[in-house]
């Protein structure tokens, strides 16, 4: 089946449904408006008129992306359109990010293998010299 892909941002309600879709919260929709618009980059696909897959990058632009959000809806799973996303995000970051940018990411639990195929290296601490990633979740 045929898809369409768009490189711009969903729309706040497309978005935060398709986070809900696959169990993510979702902060207030300022904050979360916010976010869409501070986006460097962004893929969208679409079944017809409905958001199933997206994937973005977030970061300074010149030393450090980030990607970020790549959601694609549960009955759309397994079908290519996660790779359809990353080799979107992969084109652009090849073609923006000068060398010896960073590019990082967190991957959910179990999905780590997926990122390996686009040469993504897990931060294990193991004679890496790089030390364990980490993250930091604030709650009020």
């Amino acid at each position: 089946m045929a898809y369409k892909v768009e490189l711009e941002a969903p729309t706040l309600d497309e978005f935060a449904n398709l986070r809900t879709q696959v169990k993510w919260q979702n902060p207030d929709d300022e904050i979360l408006k916010a976010s869409i618009e501070n986006s460097l980059y962004w893929v969208t696909v679409y079944d017809t008129d409905k958001l199933i897959g997206t994937g973005r990058v977030i970061g300074d632009g010149a030393m450090y992306f980030y990607i970020q959000d790549i959601i694609v809806a549960p009955s759309y799973q397994k079908q290519g359109i996660g790779h359809l996303v990353m080799t979107h995000i992969e084109n652009y970051l090849s073609s923006t990010s000068p060398n010896g940018a960073t590019i990082a990411l967190l991957s959910a639990h179990g999905k780590e293998s997926f990122y390996t195929q686009y040469g993504y290296v897990k931060r294990d601490g193991d004679g890496d010299g790089l030390g364990l990633g980490m993250c930091k979740f604030i709650s009020k």
